[in-house]
C-alpha cells in the first residue's frame, strides 16, 4: 500500500459521513422545489471545504440559477500547474418514489456502498475532491480551483458563463467529475461526448377528425403521414438512414452485448437495432430518438381519421460533427419527404455541441499512472452518448487545457433512475486517483519547466 492509500483509507470514515449528510439533502434545483434544500447543500459543501483547507471559497451568483461554490488554492510554487477540479451538488428528481426500497434521500446502506437519490450522480465526486484536499492537508502539490455547481440537472446560466470569465477558470489541466467506470473496479477515461439536438416534425392534413368509416381511406391520416416519415429514419437494421450524420469505427473499450442488454433493461428475446459495434452505436455514430409523440391515446381513441399528429425527435451526433450541421441535416431530410404527397412541417430545437478530448499531453499520462495506481489495472478508454454542456463552456473559457472525465459513479449505479448506489471501492479509488494524479502532473510539469495557465 502506498502513502497516499494508507492516508486515504484513513480519511474514507469521515468521508463516508460526510457524503452521507449530503445526501440527504434534497437539493433538487427544479422549478417547482423548494430553493431551501438547495440552499442547504451549496452551504455544506462551502463548509465542507473551508475545513478542509481551501483558504478562498466564494458563492457564484446568476440569474436563474442555483449558487455555485468556487474555490481556490493557489499553487504551492511558481511555475507549479493549477488543476481545475469539477462537480455538482445538485441532483435529479427521484421519480416515482415507489420504486425505491428505501427513502430516497435517507442514505441507506447497500452490499459496498450506500442506496440514495444523487449520491452517485454527482456528490461522491464532490466528496471525492473533498478528499484529495483533505488528502494534502489544504495544501496539494498543484494549484486547485474548485468548481461545485447547482443546478446542472436542470441547466442554467453557467453553462455558458466560464467563457465570460476567463481568467477566474483559467487552468492547465481539468478534472470533470461528472462520469464514471464502464462496470466496478476497471479505471475508465471518458475521451468524448456526443453532441445533441432535437427537432420537431409536425403534419395536419384536416380540420377536424372525420368519422373513419366514412371518410377512411381517402381523407388523408396524419397519424399514418408521420409514421410513414419517421420509418425512413433507420433502415431495416436499425442503423439511422439520413444522410450526411457522421459515423466512424469505435477502438476504445465498450460493454458487451449481456451488460448492456442488463443496463438498457431489454427485455428476453428482443434483438438491440443496429449494426456494427457497441461503441460505434452508442458514441461515435448517431442515434435517433423518437422522444414525444401527440397523437390520440389506445384507450381513448375514436373511429375518427386523425387530423393532426406531431412527433419530437431526439438527434445524438458523432464528437466531432457540429450539432446544427446534424439537426440541419435531419430537418433536410424530413423536409424532403412527401407521404402520400403531404409534406411536414419540421422545426429545428435546441442544439449542444459534443466534445472531443486531445488525449496525448501531460495530464493525461498523469491521469493514465494514477488511475492504474488506484484501481492497479490500466485505465480504458470510452465515450458517453450524454451530454455535459459544461465541458464546452469550460473549455472555451481555458482552451490550452487538457480536459479529463473520470470519478466515482459506474454504469451499474442506477443513474438518474431509483435505487441510485455508489460503492465505496470506487469513491476511495476516485479519491486516490485524483491524489496520485495531481503528484504525477505536478511531477512532469517540474520535468518540463513550465505550464500553459
Amino acid at each position: 500500500m502506498t502513502s497516499i492509500e494508507a492516508t486515504v483509507d484513513s480519511l474514507m470514515g469521515g468521508l463516508r459521513a460526510d457524503l452521507e449528510r449530503l445526501a440527504s439533502i434534497p437539493s433538487i434545483a427544479f422549478p417547482g422545489y423548494p430553493p431551501e434544500p438547495v440552499e442547504e447543500a451549496h452551504a455544506l459543501v462551502a463548509a465542507l471545504l473551508r475545513d478542509a483547507g481551501v483558504p478562498r471559497v466564494e458563492r457564484l451568483d446568476l440569474p436563474d440559477t442555483a449558487p455555485v461554490v468556487l474555490g481556490e488554492i493557489p499553487p504551492p510554487e511558481p511555475g507549479a500547474p493549477t488543476v481545475l477540479l469539477y462537480a455538482h451538488y445538485d441532483v435529479q428528481p427521484p421519480g416515482d418514489v415507489s420504486l425505491w426500497k428505501s427513502p430516497p434521500f435517507e442514505p441507506t446502506p447497500v452490499e459496498g456502498g450506500l442506496r440514495a437519490c444523487g449520491i452517485a450522480d454527482d456528490k461522491a465526486n464532490v466528496i471525492a475532491h473533498l478528499g484529495m484536499v483533505r488528502a494534502y492537508g489544504g495544501r496539494p502539490p498543484v494549484g486547485v480551483k474548485l468548481v461545485i455547481e447547482g443546478q446542472e440537472e436542470y441547466g442554467s446560466a453557467f453553462e455558458s458563463h466560464p467563457p465570460t470569465d476567463p481568467e477566474r477558470f483559467a487552468c492547465d489541466a481539468m478534472v470533470i467529475a461528472d462520469h464514471g467506470n464502464i462496470r466496478p473496479g476497471t479505471p475508465t477515461l471518458a475521451t468524448g461526448l456526443r453532441g445533441a439536438c432535437e427537432v420537431v416534425a409536425e403534419v395536419r392534413t384536416l380540420d377536424e377528425p372525420r368519422h373513419s368509416g366514412e371518410f377512411g381511406g381517402a381523407a388523408p391520416d396524419a397519424l399514418l403521414v408521420l409514421l410513414k416519415a419517421l420509418g425512413t429514419l433507420h433502415d431495416v437494421h436499425g442503423d439511422v438512414a439520413v444522410e450526411g450524420l457522421r459515423r466512424e469505427d469505435w477502438t476504445g473499450t465498450t460493454y458487451t452485448e449481456e451488460e448492456f442488454r442488463s443496463l438498457a433493461g431489454v427485455r428476453e428475446g428482443v434483438p438491440l437495432i443496429g449494426s456494427g459495434s457497441l461503441g460505434e452505436r452508442l458514441w461515435s455514430g448517431p442515434a435517433i430518438t423518437v422522444i414525444g409523440l401527440d397523437a390520440p391515446s389506445v384507450d381513448h381513441g375514436v373511429s375518427a381519421v386523425v387530423p393532426y399528429a406531431r412527433a419530437r425527435l431526439n438527434l445524438r451526433c458523432h464528437p466531432r460533427q457540429d450539432p446544427r450541421e446534424a439537426q440541419g441535416r435531419l430537418v433536410a431530410h424530413l423536409r424532403s419527404l412527401k407521404p402520400f404527397g403531404i409534406p411536414l412541417t419540421v422545426r429545428p430545437g435546441a442544439a449542444g455541441p459534443g466534445y472531443e478530448a486531445a488525449t496525448g499531453g501531460p495530464a493525461y499520462r498523469a491521469a493514465r499512472t494514477a488511475l492504474k495506481e488506484a484501481w492497479g489495472t490500466e485505465a480504458s478508454y470510452v465515450a458517453t452518448g450524454g451530454s455535459i454542456p459544461l465541458v464546452n463552456g469550460l473549455a472555451k473559457a481555458a482552451p490550452g487545457a487538457e480536459v479529463l472525465l473520470f470519478g466515482a459513479q459506474d454504469s451499474m449505479c442506477n443513474l438518474h433512475a431509483p435505487n441510485e448506489r455508489v460503492l465505496f471501492s470506487e469513491l476511495r479509488n476516485t479519491v486516490v486517483a485524483l491524489c496520485a494524479f495531481v503528484r504525477e502532473y505536478a511531477a512532469d510539469f517540474r520535468r518540463a519547466g513550465g505550464g500553459a495557465a
